[in-house]
């Protein structure tokens, strides 16, 4: 079983050592990290600000940067780990492994995918706009926001936890 390992920017050299990942999702709003690994791996950076309504001076999720993650996740052979970070590891990163599994196991309950992220995660609030285009995209009919919408806002932190979401092939 495959697994997308999500983490906050602070906790991103020691999980590549760790899970030598073959693909690396970076959620930024600003400069982007450079990563130093001793093997190879395949990058997708996408950068926008974690929001969900349009705030002057900041770049908000659109449906191409949720159909960029979709192409790339869908490329992902699975032999190694998914590694997808952003800054704090609670928003933007927890919704990028939500809609992944969402779009790699289609045949999931989105509700119970919800759960089990709140489970592997309790400070994880998932950014609504990115589930919302992403359950557009993925044709979920509404289920996709209404299961993190049901699973509220995750428990202040910080920063979040490292966490492993299994994908099943």
């Amino acid at each position: 079983m495959s697994s997308v390992i999500v983490c906050p920017q602070s906790q991103l050299a020691e999980q590549i050592v760790l899970h030598r990942p073959s693909h690396i999702v970076t959620l930024t709003s600003g400069e982007v990290c450079t990563i130093a690994a001793n093997h190879a791996f395949a990058r997708l950076v996408l950068a926008f600000n974690d929001i969900t309504e349009p705030r002057a001076g900041l770049v908000l999720p659109e449906v191409g940067h949720v159909a960029q993650l979709l192409d790339f996740v869908r490329a992902w052979p699975r032999h190694a780990p998914l590694l997808i970070h952003c800054h704090a590891g609670v928003s933007r990163s927890p919704a990028a492994a939500f809609i992944t599994a969402a779009a790699l196991m289609p045949e999931q309950d989105e509700a119970r995918l919800a759960m089990q992220l709140r489970r592997l995660s309790p400070s994880a609030t998932p950014n609504i706009r990115l589930i919302a285009l992403a359950d557009q995209l993925l044709a979920r009919q509404g289920r996709m926001e209404t299961a993190i919408r049901t699973i509220g806002r995750g428990a202040d932190a910080f920063e979040g936890e490292v966490f492993s979401l299994p994908i099943r092939p």
